[in-house]
């Protein structure tokens, strides 16, 4: 009796993913005209179209959407079930993959890994830096273990714990007016321009909510696709921005550092949270525990109540 087998389960969830053939043969080392023939015997099992077959896309079914994502649960739960016995030895060896958001993951990294490698020198940290919705993506694909986010990241089928708060400093041109206060208040910018990061970085809706908050707007002539981006767009007299702690005490002296004027903020300063978010029920959450104690404890997270340098 023919059965179901966790190998077309997962060429089922590839096509779902890549709405092609050629790719989502690829992206499970096979070719096309096996991945497209197991597909049809798991049809012919099932008694149902999983799949429409056209000249110019590939797309699931109504039923065939139910089955793939039932099945990517199917999948994450047996990538557990290996990665329990693998971990049962030694929790804390392995590869452990670790997704970031890209407003934090240049300028938490270089304090991280470092600690990490010292004090859990088994763990084999495998970096993805994307945006939110694409690191939620791979959460729930079991792509990663891990993923750290700004909150709120609401999804019922995540954990979280909180990491730290970052408080965001406002940076400007060094012979901007505003820079010759040591802090600034709320209401000083009420109704100036804010140079913000483009659509799809969670950091861009908390900088705008802070924007409301004072009375502030954005500067719709300019959007900036990183943070370093930003900053250079700043140092050029664009215009200012709002810049997160860790960026804000990076220590890089390079030009656009150094014609740039950073400034805490005096009273009710905005912030923001990271957080660790993981799968409920994943397989390396004594890792991830461990990951997490790792990155409260970095004197880099430690400093962000200081007052920051400029470059």
């Amino acid at each position: 009796m023919v059965q179901i087998n966790f190998r077309d389960l997962r060429y089922l969830v590839a096509v779902a993913d890549h709405e092609h053939f050629g790719r989502a043969a690829s992206a499970c080392y096979v070719s096309q005209p096996t991945l497209s023939t197991q597909l049809k015997k798991l049809e012919q099992y099932l008694g149902v179209q999983l799949i429409e077959r056209t000249n110019k896309q590939v797309m699931l079914t109504p039923t065939g959407q139910t089955i793939a994502a039932r099945s990517r649960r199917i999948l994450n739960d047996v990538n557990d079930i290996v990665a329990t016995a693998r971990a049962a030895g030694d929790p804390m060896s392995g590869d452990l993959r670790i997704g970031l958001i890209p407003t934090v993951g240049p300028y938490l990294l270089p304090h991280m890994i470092p600690e990490l490698a010292s004090s859990r020198p088994g763990l084999r940290p495998l970096l993805y830096e994307e945006q939110t919705r694409h690191l939620l993506d791979r959460l729930h694909r079991g792509e990663l273990d891990a993923a750290i986010m700004a909150t709120p990241a609401d999804d019922d089928g995540l954990h979280h714990a909180s990491l730290f708060h970052e408080p965001f400093y406002l940076a400007m041109p060094a012979d901007h007016a505003l820079a010759e206060r040591d802090a600034i208040e709320m209401t000083d910018l009420e109704a100036e321009a804010i140079l913000l990061l483009e659509e799809g970085h969670c950091l861009r809706d908390q900088a705008l909510e802070v924007c409301s908050m004072m009375g502030a707007r954005e500067e719709g002539a300019f959007r900036a696709t990183s943070m370093e981006t930003l900053k250079q767009m700043v140092a050029a007299g664009l215009g200012m921005t709002l810049l997160p702690g860790l960026a804000a005490h990076n220590d890089g002296a390079d030009e656009a550092n150094q014609r740039l004027a950073l400034r805490p903020f005096r009273s009710r300063a905005p912030e923001r949270e990271l957080a660790l978010y993981w799968r409920k029920g994943a397989a390396r959450e004594p890792a991830i525990s461990a990951l997490a104690d790792v990155i409260r404890g970095l004197s880099a997270v430690g400093r962000l109540t200081e007052p920051v340098s400029e470059g």
